[in-house]
């Protein structure tokens, strides 16, 4: 199994054509840069929609 793998990745490496392993990492980086941004504003948002129904709720 380490020697297929292995191989994949020498061939990988070697090839030129499509993305390179370089452009799929930097592309992976954007998207959880991306997607943490969204997670942090979507937790705020919630949060406070939590709160608000809580305060609702004991009055």
């Amino acid at each position: 199994m380490t020697k297929v793998i292995r191989k994949f990745f020498i061939h990988f490496r070697k090839s030129e054509s499509g993305a390179t392993l370089v452009e799929y990492g930097i592309a992976l980086f954007v998207a959880i840069t991306v997607g943490g941004a969204l997670l942090t504003g979507l937790a705020g948002t919630t949060n406070t929609n939590f709160t608000d129904a809580n305060t609702a709720a004991t009055r």
